[in-house]
């Protein structure tokens, strides 16, 4: 690892992707955590910061009980997706020494997932009260790929002004809405599709659904006859 903590040491793949990915308090921990394991499982190096409100919907999606302690919490993560040593890093909200907090050593790429409306907001108007919200601000200014999963329904004018503001700043909003034409036959397929999205923004190799084909004598998904 170079003295920065950035990949590029002699002894590391030169196409390892740092992905900073962020959890919220919004709806839709199951997408977030099995991200993560994607990324674990493509050999991605993860740094982690959650905030107190994703702990209270990891537990009561999830029956998941995240530690507060950035430590224990990266312990039970490598734990539970069997990530090598090192892989996963958990970063404190408050922790303004790390590194995503700069943009001389931001991460390849950025997830919110799930992304709650407040974040989002604070997002796209500058704030960076916390490490999620300025790890977001670094993406956008250094112009590196930010992803948002926002999970919410319906949609106000200000959240879609904010989302609005924030693609046009060069972030990608993902809703997590998932396609039927691969006949998904459980939640965990459903689950999958969006994460699947998620996967081919951040460049991320992967088979967690088929690839639409298409038929070249008939109309494309989603058009008329």
């Amino acid at each position: 690892m170079s003295a920065l903590g950035r990949p590029g040491g002699a002894h590391e793949s030169p196409s390892l992707k740092t992905i900073t990915l962020a959890f919220t308090g919004a709806s839709g921990l199951p997408f977030g955590l099995r991200l993560l394991d994607c990324l674990v499982a493509a050999q991605c190096r993860v740094y982690l910061v959650y905030s107190s409100a994703a702990q209270v919907v990891a537990k009561q999606e999830c029956a998941l009980s995240i530690p507060a302690q950035p430590r224990e919490a990266e312990r039970m993560f490598r734990e539970r997706s069997g990530a090598a040593e090192g892989q996963i890093r958990v970063f404190a909200r408050e922790d303004w020494n790390a590194p995503v907090a700069s943009g001389s050593n931001p991460a390849d790429a950025m997830v919110v997932c799930p992304c709650s409306m407040g974040t989002l907001g604070a997002i796209a108007h500058g704030l960076a009260d916390n490490l999620i919200e300025r790890a977001a601000d670094v993406m956008l200014k250094e112009r590196r790929p930010l992803v948002l999963v926002p999970r919410e329904t319906p949609l106000s004018t200000i959240h879609l002004a904010n989302m609005l503001a924030l693609a046009q700043a060069g972030a990608v909003i993902l809703p997590p809405s998932p396609g039927f034409y691969t006949h998904p036959s459980s939640i965990a397929d459903l689950v999958d599709f969006v994460v699947a999205r998620i996967l081919d923004q951040l460049q991320v190799p992967h088979s967690l659904v088929p690839r639409w084909a298409g038929d070249r004598d008939g109309p494309p998904i989603g058009t008329s006859a």
